[in-house]
Order: C-alpha cells, then structure tokens, then sequence
C-alpha cells in the first residue's frame, strides 16, 4: 500500500455488505437492514458529487469452509450466507439507481470480514481500487456496524486513512455489539458521527 494515501484530500464512501442476506428475510438477518440499505441509498444518491469514487463490498462465499456451520456459534461460525452466484449475495435492490463506481467481493474461500480482503472483477485490491481513484479518506456505511463495517473501518485506520462511520447509516448485530464496537473504533482514531453531522461540518 502506498505510504502517501493519509495525506490525500480525495474522499470515497465505502457501502459495505449492503445486501439481502444481512436482512431481513436473508439467511443472516440483521433487524434494520433494509431500513438501512434505503437510508444509503437515499445519502449515496444526494451526495455523489461529494465523493471521488463510491464503492461496495460484498461477501462472496464460494466454499468458505468452516465460517459455514450447521450448528453456527455465531462468533467463528455462521449458517451459510452471502453464497455466491445467489440472488441474496447480490447488492441490495434498494442501491440498483446509486452511481457505483466500483466493486469488490470478499471471502471466496475464506471467512473475510474486512472489505480490504476483497478484490473486484480484475483481481484489484480495495486498496489498490482507492488507489484507482487517488482516495486518501473514507466513510464508510453499511452492515453489520458490529462486524463487517468494523473490521473495514479499523484495517482502513491501518492504511493511514481518515476515517469517518455515518452512525444513521448502519446497523450492527446486537445493541451490545454496536457499542463495543464503537468504542473501538473511537479508540483506534475512527471518527463516528451521522451523516447530518459529516455535511453540517462541511
């Protein structure tokens, strides 16, 4: 990864896992998710002149071996979801109108909660894909705030990167999990606030 991308000013939203499997109705349900998706939407759709670039992940799961259980734990192990080539593990319909510029998916084999595990159609790196667009700050929205958005958020902290989580705009598993997982995030530099905040600020 290139050393110079924190001091870009070029900014990308990052829409992770917007897609039915996390919700409702999929095989990982999480309550608010298609309340979320559309809210997403709604943001992505109004403020696109404000990004660089607008980028999606997705889980991709072809075999991902034992993040699949029968008798899921529902910390290492998960019913099968996001299965790759399903009609679930595409975006959500509600983002069908939203100017994507890029996408990547994630966890072919392998159990992947960051969004910089993934690769797009050319075997690019989310980062390398940031680095397409000259990005050097993100926003990063989606499902579940709890994990995937987590797991996005602190690896782009690692980049370097500013960091921005629009807290209306995802949802995590469990209240408990969101707010162990907003202090991490706060702790690890990632600035949380709602979208209205972000564009009132600027």
């Amino acid at each position: 990864m290139k050393g110079d991308r924190g001091s870009r000013k070029r900014r990308a939203l990052l829409v992770v896992d917007v897609q039915p499997t996390f919700c409702e109705g999929g095989a990982l349900a999480v309550a608010g998710g298609n309340d979320v998706a559309q809210r997403v939407a709604d943001f992505a759709t109004a403020n696109r002149d404000r990004y660089a670039a607008i980028i999606t992940t997705q889980d991709w799961h072809v075999d991902p071996g034992g993040h699949f259980s029968e008798s899921p734990d529902f910390v290492d192990t998960w019913p099968p979801h996001g299965v790759a080539g399903t009609d679930e593990a595409e975006l959500h319909p509600a983002l069908d109108d939203v100017d994507i510029d890029a996408s990547v998916k994630k966890g072919a084999y392998e159990a992947a909660y960051s969004g910089f595990e993934g690769v797009d159609d050319e075997g690019r790196t989310l980062a390398e894909v940031l680095d397409m667009y000259d990005v050097g700050c993100l926003d990063i929205v989606g499902i579940a705030e709890s994990h995937c958005v987590k797991e996005t958020a602190l690896d782009a902290r690692k980049c370097g990167m500013p960091v921005r989580v629009f807290t209306d705009l995802t949802v995590p598993v469990s209240a408990e999990q969101g707010e162990a997982a907003r202090e991490l995030l706060a702790a690890r530099g990632v600035k949380l606030e709602t979208s209205e905040q972000a564009l009132l600020a600027h």
